[in-house]
């Protein structure tokens, strides 16, 4: 599957996980484990809270980076659950991919009262 076709099993996954559990008002990691679930359960390879080490100049620093999910080692999902959502999301995801060098990452707004409304992509030269 290349990353176009990942995403579509991404945003169904996510309207199903909105609807099922009802819309806005949970907490950001229940909307994460629960939309990891619902993609293992559509066949994708989910991994959770992936450690990225981030270098510097050639020194890797002590923090490194968190992805939400990756999706078949191609797609990075950021969840979050606000109901004030900030672009500055979107420049987040946008430096992920350019850390690890992957070309799409999904955004997902769990607080908005219809999820269609808070799926963001962003794209690294794909």
């Amino acid at each position: 599957m290349d990353e176009n076709e990942i995403s579509k099993v991404i945003v169904d996954a996510a309207i199903e996980v909105h609807r099922t559990l009802g819309g806005p008002g949970l907490l950001e990691g229940v909307y994460q484990e629960a939309e990891a679930w619902e993609l293992l359960k559509r066949g994708m390879e989910v991994e959770r809270e992936n450690i990225i080490p981030i270098i510097y100049k050639g020194h890797q620093l002590g923090l490194p980076l968190r992805l939400d999910l990756l999706v078949n080692r191609k797609v990075i999902v950021e969840c979050k659950a606000t109901v004030n959502y900030n672009s500055i999301f979107e420049a987040q995801v946008l430096t992920y991919l350019r850390l690890t060098g992957l070309k799409l990452g999904i955004v997902i707004n769990f607080g908005e009262k219809l999820v269609k409304n808070g799926i963001h992509r962003v794209v690294n030269g794909l």
